[in-house]
């Protein structure tokens, strides 16, 4: 097997698609999927198992995407440390996260990310929904809660909270409960829950056990937006609500307790853009520790 060969597999690979991959690559689609055919039998293992929406990596192709993403990482130090270009990373960095987070806290300082690093170019996919990142649906991802599968490298992102809220607009019109078993006289809004990706995301209980959302949306944005519209009360996070003057905290003396998670393959731990990566989402997040906090300043 050569490197070319190699690199067309690695890209398959982190697409999840033949379509994708032959984009990035700039080849058509059935001369790639000759190649990785061509790889397959040379090798002599099935490394791709092929469906309607794509292709996912049999424990073969696992292990040789593996395999391949080390040499990467030691080809990328290589060539950085004898042609002096140490400080300039390039390709492509797929960022993963919950669409709270995504869309909120992280999509506005992309722009600063993008300026360190003019040569990288930066894919963010900030979606309701658990990454597998052994199957390269993101290179690096802020997770809710701690993740339990082998080969992954986690580190605290930062702690946050979460609370009821309501628009000032209900409250005038509905009131607001003093009690949590007053909210069973109020529309409640809350995730869609079969829909729910994470056990972290089961919180109601913490606010109210009898909790029956009248309103289901399946993401944290979306409830957000719902709840500033006056749809009803709902759970958002502190550090995304507090911001809003229109919102006004239900019940502050309730909260629950979460935490992110940066993520990534150990496979990749190496890689300059990952480590970049790292550096400028421990830095923003560090930034804006009051932010997390802000409960703390909330009148219970």
């Amino acid at each position: 097997m050569d490197w070319d060969d190699g690199r067309l597999f690695l890209t398959v690979a982190r697409a999840g698609q033949m379509l994708g991959a032959a984009r990035t690559l700039g080849v058509n689609q059935a001369t790639l999927s000759r190649r990785i055919a061509a790889l397959e039998a040379s090798l002599g293992a099935s490394l791709l198992t092929r469906h309607a929406h794509g292709c996912e990596l049999t424990e073969d192709g696992e292990a040789l995407a593996a395999s391949l993403e080390r040499a990467e990482a030691e080809f990328v130090q290589a060539q950085a440390r004898f042609n002096g270009s140490g400080r300039t990373i390039s390709g492509t960095l797929r960022i993963g996260a919950p669409d709270g987070f995504g869309v909120s806290f992280l999509a506005p300082r992309l722009g600063d990310f993008a300026e360190r690093h003019p040569h990288l170019t930066i894919q963010l996919v900030a979606v309701p929904q658990a990454f597998s990142l052994s199957r390269r649906e993101a290179d690096i991802a802020v997770m809710v809660g701690r993740p339990e599968q082998k080969r992954l490298v986690a580190r605290k992102l930062t702690d946050y909270t979460l609370g009821l809220y309501a628009s000032r607009g209900y409250a005038e019109a509905h009131g607001l409960p003093r009690s949590p078993e007053d909210l069973r006289a109020h529309r409640l809004v809350g995730y869609v829950e079969d829909l729910i990706f994470s056990t972290s995301l089961n919180f109601t209980d913490a606010f109210w056990p009898s909790w029956r959302s009248r309103v289901e949306i399946s993401s944290a944005t979306g409830q957000m937006e719902a709840i500033r519209a006056g749809c009803g009360i709902g759970v958002l996070h502190d550090y995304l609500a507090l911001p809003h003057g229109d919102l006004v905290p239900v019940l502050p003396a309730l909260s629950a307790k979460r935490a992110y998670w940066l993520v990534y393959h150990e496979s990749v731990r190496r890689l300059a853009r990952i480590r970049a990566a790292v550096d400028f989402l421990t830095e923003i997040v560090g930034s804006e520790s009051a932010r997390f906090a802000a409960r703390e300043h909330i009148p219970g």
